[in-house]
């Protein structure tokens, strides 16, 4: 039987969106993110990071450095309540890349579906029942496109214009809840379990 998840951005969600992207051994999570990730593993979702990592492109930053951030936020969320996220998938590509082997226009890069559709095939995800929060419009965009309901936080980069990718049309998206972060988000998904 399919299983529901939360569908969680990395960067401006999980941590702090700062920019260049730090040395992975000196990342810390918003100091609700462990509380609220176990929060949801208790109330049985499945807890899935979905996160551009436009730095790899750039050449800011390596697949290593993302793998490394990825382990030090496990870390820190088993340390922090003995939360962990069930699998994290991240795009590195961008069509206007500095590293020419990740220029590409990228099924997997929010907007697009391609992390969460990848995520529901391995892990055998309802979409329909599950959520996403991001603090972008191109996270909000992606998780309506794979049917899943939405919370954006307005943690992070919530304001910046959006991303590559993101038509017109697509500026018409609303989230089905914005909540000031990823605490209140669960508190709004939880609550609608009851409803």
């Amino acid at each position: 039987m399919a299983r529901s998840a939360v569908f969680l951005d990395r960067d401006g969600v999980l941590i702090p969106d700062v920019f260049p992207p730090p040395d992975p051994a000196i990342i810390e999570l918003y100091p609700y993110a462990a509380a609220a990730v176990a929060r949801l593993q208790k109330a049985g979702y499945t807890t899935v990071v979905v996160t551009n990592q436009t730095g790899v492109a750039r050449g800011m930053i390596t697949e290593d450095d993302v793998a490394s951030a990825h382990n030090r936020i496990q870390e820190l969320l088993i340390d922090g309540n003995g939360a962990r996220i069930d699998r994290f998938y991240y795009c590195p590509h961008h069509p206007k890349a500095n590293v020419p082997e990740y220029q590409m226009v990228c099924e997997f890069r929010k907007p697009s579906t391609g992390m969460l559709l990848k995520a529901a095939q391995d892990l055998d995800l309802d979409l329909a029942s599950s959520h996403l929060i991001g603090d972008r419009i191109s996270d909000i965009i992606a998780g309506q496109r794979a049917g899943c309901r939405t919370v954006q936080v307005q943690t992070g980069m919530h304001l910046e214009s959006p991303v590559e990718g993101v038509t017109e049309s697509d500026l018409e998206v609303r989230p089905d809840h914005i909540c000031a972060n990823l605490s209140e988000a669960v508190d709004n998904i939880l609550e609608s379990i009851n409803r």
